[in-house]
């Protein structure tokens, strides 16, 4: 009887930990899709410059992202 409730919570505890598991690979994918545009006050702010020749902030926390 002691085994069987043993093996009762190594299961559960792996089917939670999956489950885990699988909610953080979604919430990643879904990051990762999402296109990032920060505003020319925010890249300056993060210290980058604000290039409007091709909408992306050069530089600082912002390199690389799209200027809405």
């Amino acid at each position: 009887m002691r085994i069987r409730r043993i093996l009762a919570a190594v299961f559960a505890t792996a089917a939670l930990a999956g489950l885990g598991l699988a909610g953080a690979a979604t919430a990643t994918a879904a990051a990762q899709g999402a296109h990032s545009y920060v505003t020319p006050s925010q890249c300056k702010a993060g210290g980058g410059t604000a290039d409007l020749s091709d909408n992306t902030c050069k530089g600082g926390t912002h390199n690389g992202e799209r200027i809405d």
